[in-house]
Protein backbone atom coordinates (compact mmCIF):
# COMPACT_ATOMS: atom_id res chain seq x y z
CA UNK A 1 0.00 0.00 0.00
CA UNK A 2 1.02 3.58 -0.47
CA UNK A 3 1.51 5.79 2.56
CA UNK A 4 -1.38 8.10 1.58
CA UNK A 5 -3.83 5.27 2.36
CA UNK A 6 -3.11 5.42 6.10
CA UNK A 7 -1.53 8.85 6.65
CA UNK A 8 -1.59 12.50 5.76
CA UNK A 9 1.31 14.93 5.75
CA UNK A 10 2.32 18.54 6.22
CA UNK A 11 5.50 20.21 5.00
CA UNK A 12 7.38 23.26 6.15
CA UNK A 13 10.81 24.80 5.72
CA UNK A 14 13.64 26.36 7.63
CA UNK A 15 16.48 27.60 5.47
CA UNK A 16 17.57 24.77 3.20
CA UNK A 17 15.90 22.10 5.37
CA UNK A 18 12.47 20.69 4.59
CA UNK A 19 10.39 19.41 7.48
CA UNK A 20 7.69 16.86 6.66
CA UNK A 21 5.30 15.51 9.27
CA UNK A 22 3.55 12.24 8.49
CA UNK A 23 0.41 11.82 10.61
CA UNK A 24 -1.45 8.52 10.94
CA UNK A 25 -5.11 8.80 9.90
CA UNK A 26 -5.99 6.46 12.80
CA UNK A 27 -4.00 5.71 15.97
CA UNK A 28 -3.75 2.01 15.11
CA UNK A 29 -1.73 2.91 12.00
CA UNK A 30 1.02 4.66 13.94
CA UNK A 31 2.98 1.49 14.87
CA UNK A 32 3.10 0.56 11.17
CA UNK A 33 4.53 4.00 10.36
CA UNK A 34 7.17 3.63 13.07
CA UNK A 35 8.13 0.18 11.79
CA UNK A 36 8.23 0.84 8.06
CA UNK A 37 8.84 4.53 7.49
CA UNK A 38 12.49 4.75 8.49
CA UNK A 39 14.85 7.63 7.85
CA UNK A 40 16.73 5.37 5.42
CA UNK A 41 13.58 4.60 3.46
CA UNK A 42 12.67 8.28 3.22
CA UNK A 43 16.25 9.17 2.21
CA UNK A 44 16.05 6.63 -0.61
CA UNK A 45 12.71 8.03 -1.80
CA UNK A 46 14.10 11.58 -1.77
CA UNK A 47 17.54 10.73 -3.17
CA UNK A 48 17.01 12.99 -6.18
CA UNK A 49 15.74 15.86 -4.03
CA UNK A 50 17.85 16.14 -0.91
CA UNK A 51 21.63 16.56 -0.77
CA UNK A 52 21.97 16.11 2.99
CA UNK A 53 20.94 13.80 5.75
CA UNK A 54 17.42 12.71 6.62
CA UNK A 55 16.54 12.40 10.29
CA UNK A 56 13.35 11.11 11.89
CA UNK A 57 11.71 12.24 15.11
CA UNK A 58 8.76 10.45 16.70
CA UNK A 59 5.78 12.37 18.03
CA UNK A 60 3.87 9.43 19.51
CA UNK A 61 1.32 11.65 21.28
CA UNK A 62 0.28 12.97 17.88
CA UNK A 63 0.65 9.60 16.09
CA UNK A 64 3.13 11.34 13.81
CA UNK A 65 6.67 11.08 12.51
CA UNK A 66 8.62 14.23 11.62
CA UNK A 67 11.38 14.06 9.02
CA UNK A 68 14.05 16.70 8.47
CA UNK A 69 15.54 16.66 4.98
CA UNK A 70 18.71 18.75 4.89
CA UNK A 71 19.74 20.31 1.61
CA UNK A 72 16.33 19.75 0.02
CA UNK A 73 15.30 23.31 -0.87
CA UNK A 74 17.90 24.53 -3.34
CA UNK A 75 19.71 26.66 -0.80
CA UNK A 76 16.62 28.07 0.91
CA UNK A 77 13.59 30.12 0.00
CA UNK A 78 15.33 33.43 -0.54
CA UNK A 79 17.93 32.09 -2.99
CA UNK A 80 16.28 29.06 -4.58
CA UNK A 81 15.18 29.13 -8.22
CA UNK A 82 12.89 26.14 -7.63
CA UNK A 83 9.22 26.55 -8.51
CA UNK A 84 8.37 25.34 -4.98
CA UNK A 85 11.09 26.87 -2.78
CA UNK A 86 9.11 26.17 0.42
CA UNK A 87 8.94 22.43 -0.38
CA UNK A 88 5.18 22.12 0.12
CA UNK A 89 4.91 19.62 -2.73
CA UNK A 90 7.39 17.33 -0.97
CA UNK A 91 4.56 16.08 1.28
CA UNK A 92 2.90 14.62 -1.82
CA UNK A 93 6.09 12.81 -2.75
CA UNK A 94 6.29 11.49 0.83
CA UNK A 95 2.76 10.09 0.65
CA UNK A 96 3.59 8.20 -2.54
CA UNK A 97 6.09 5.96 -0.69
CA UNK A 98 5.07 2.32 -0.70
CA UNK A 99 5.10 0.72 2.75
Amino acid sequence: MRLHEIATSRAGDKGDTAQIAVIARAPQHYPLLVERLTAERVAAAFAGVTRGTVTRHEAAGLAALVFLLEGALGGGVSISLASDPHGKSLSSLMLSIEI
